[in-house]
């Protein structure tokens, strides 16, 4: 049996190799794409190509705790790229890998909430997916992980744009409100939302 848009996720967890390779062929421009936005100004071809095949190794190795469907897969891919990459750039600015000249960004990029949302990943995926249901999830992943406009949002998930905002007001409150219960240095409402 070979994989296919219906059977992957559930191959992938049963470690079959055909479902790696169906998810590479699938998801590879995304990776691309997301790796590429933030380490982009470091400029080294190796540190992104390194980068692309750690995200791979990372979904291969972690496929059992992926709960959800296949619609749902996508964004735990994105989300996955998103933060490794980050992961890479804070490492690559800390070993001095990126010359000074690319470490000045424009104010709207601020490289230091992007390392404070890594940081605190885990918590912030779990307490999405304990507190929202699964089209608010898919909304506040969207939006705020892989920095899509509303507009956007709702042409993907067939809503309208003012239903998408009031879902991320909604869903932000409620964020919001359950994260007072946790500490993670700060109100998660605060330095995230």
């Amino acid at each position: 049996m070979k994989s296919n848009d219906k059977n992957f996720v559930k191959r992938l967890q049963k470690e079959k190799e055909d479902a790696l390779e169906y998810i590479v062929n699938q998801y590879l421009p995304l990776v691309k794409g997301i790796s590429f936005k933030i380490l982009g100004p470091i400029q080294n071809e190796g540190l992104l190509e390194e980068c692309i095949n750690d995200i791979f190794l990372s979904i291969w190795n972690n496929a059992k705790k992926f709960k959800g469907d296949t619609s749902n897969f996508k964004y735990w891919v994105a989300t996955i790229a998103r933060f490794k990459a980050i992961d890479y750039y804070r490492r690559a600015i800390k070993n001095n890998e990126v010359e000074a000249d690319f470490l000045e960004f424009q104010a709207d990029f601020s490289v230091e909430e992007k390392i404070i949302q890594a940081e605190n990943k885990e918590e912030i995926l779990a307490l999405i997916n304990r507190t929202l249901d699964p089209v608010d999830q898919k909304i506040i992943v969207m939006r705020y992980f892989l920095d899509m406009g509303s507009e956007e949002i709702s042409e993907k998930l067939n809503l309208t744009k003012s239903a998408v905002d009031s879902r991320i007001f909604r869903g932000r409150k409620k964020l919001n409100k359950q994260a007072k219960n946790y500490y993670l240095g700060g109100s998660l409402g605060e330095r995230y939302l």
